[in-house]
């Protein structure tokens, strides 16, 4: 496609003319004058691109990432390890450059990947379907609060304290005009307490939020909290992390209505936080209102297995008041790594990769919690737990980035009486060397 570029202040005065005005300045008037920038910009002399390759590597040596320390980061974003093969498939341009596929007989390759991914998710998590795909686990997490009060036509959801933070507060700002109302269940002993859920659980209700392992890392019940929901039109929500559900029961078989959760660790890179990948599975009464786009298999007219588009209920297939959500696309790169990580690692694989996790997390916090001045303070876990330290966990941490360690997440950042308590994530990357030499850290460590 050619574009014109106007040259000369004739040429230019033409355009603007053809808007409307006679003046660069003019155009300008929507802009208050104190935010224009006036002057010269203070750029660096030219260089060379050898010269700038130069200057990014040495601003990128300064950056403390887990290429330069061993992370025990987690809270919703994990340090797994990515088989090479995963962003080697993904980059192929086919993949890559794809966007949206209306076109079925063009884009039979994306459209089965989609169907795998979906195929997989409704595995993993004993669902009857799952969507391809979601933003990431927060707006995931949004979305079925919102199925769930369109389903029940009810506006209240009850929401445990022990789900991500991070995640509570994208769900109210997503609900923010649409009149939905938030109440939060008490935590007991690191997990939701059942006494207060049921004083809570009332005909407003359209759905409760549990999230298993919960942001604490402890297990939550989720068998007893589904059997504890007289009310039948009540949806149970489950936020879920994709790899622990190679061990534990799948949220469908503990009567879970929807199961949502982050991606990220299904073979996506930490990448600063994003970009991420939201699932959403549900059970059949659901199928018909679940929000983003599902692929189906089908026969075409030769025959053939064909792949197809089914089910987009979204303002840009259908009639605006209609739509489920605003979701007009989907993680589909994200989806598809996540697709290949899991065909990739197969189902012993990925139940090693669980197994190690759990078993590596438990080594560490049965170590550190031996040291004077610990404690550990999640009772069940599968690769996540808080210890109490020694004097403020933020100024903990500090001192372990010096010396080549994210011991974790400072509490504090969330709770004003979570000053001593920090969060860790293991995962099956981290060596037997590599806790021992942390825990060597701690039993150093000094307030």
């Amino acid at each position: 496609m050619h574009h014109y570029i106007p040259n000369t202040e004739e040429e230019q005065l033409k355009m603007l003319n053809e808007v409307g005005i006679t003046s660069f300045e003019e155009l300008l008037d929507s802009i208050p004058k104190a935010l224009r920038f006036e002057g010269d910009l203070p750029l660096p002399p030219a260089k060379s691109e050898i010269d700038h390759k130069k200057d990014v590597l040495q601003i990128l040596s300064r950056d403390a990432s887990t290429a330069s320390h061993v992370s025990f980061l987690g809270g919703g974003s994990y340090d797994h390890f990515i088989p090479h093969v995963v962003d080697v498939l993904i980059s192929r341009s086919e993949f890559y450059t794809a966007y949206t596929p209306y076109q079925a007989e063009v884009s039979q390759g994306t459209l089965q990947a989609m169907y795998e991914y979906q195929s997989m998710i409704c595995e993993l998590t004993g669902m009857d379907l799952a969507n391809s795909s979601m933003y990431d686990g927060a707006s995931a997490m949004a979305e079925a609060c919102l199925l769930a009060a369109r389903h029940t036509r009810r506006k209240k959801i009850l929401i445990s304290k022990s789900v991500n933070p991070v995640y509570i507060d994208v769900a109210i700002t997503y609900a923010h005009y649409q009149g939905l109302e938030f109440e939060f269940v008490d935590v007991a002993e690191g997990v939701t307490s059942l006494q207060a859920l049921a004083d809570q659980l009332n005909a407003d209700i359209a759905g409760v939020v549990i999230q298993n392992p919960n942001f604490y890392g402890g297990l939550e019940d989720l068998a007893a909290i589904k059997e504890s929901i007289e009310d039948k039109k009540i949806q149970l929500i489950a936020v879920v992390n994709p790899i622990s559900l190679n061990l534990l029961e799948a949220p469908g078989n503990l009567g879970a209505d929807i199961a949502v959760g982050e991606g990220q660790s299904l073979g996506n890179h930490l990448s600063f936080g994003g970009p991420y990948l939201g699932f959403m599975a549900v059970k059949k009464p659901l199928i018909r209102k679940v929000p983003g786009r599902i692929a189906g298999e089908g026969i075409d007219v030769h025959g053939n297995r064909a792949f197809v588009m089914v089910l987009r209920t979204r303002e840009q297939d259908i009639r605006r008041e209609k739509a489920t959500s605003n979701i007009c696309t989907n993680q589909g790169l994200n989806a598809l790594a996540a697709c290949i990580y899991m065909s990739t690692l197969g189902k012993n694989g990925m139940k090693r990769v669980a197994e190690l996790s759990t078993q590596k997390a438990h080594y560490l916090a049965e170590a550190i919690n031996d040291l004077n001045g610990f404690s550990l303070r999640t009772k069940h876990f599968f690769n996540e737990f808080v210890i109490e330290v020694p004097g403020t966990a933020k100024a903990l941490v500090s001192e372990a980035t010096k010396v080549g360690f994210f011991p974790g997440i400072a509490l504090s950042q969330f709770e004003k009486n979570s000053e001593n308590q920090l969060l860790i994530a293991v995962t099956e990357k981290r060596s037997k060397s590599e806790m021992d030499s942390l825990v060597s850290f701690l039993k150093g460590y000094s307030v």
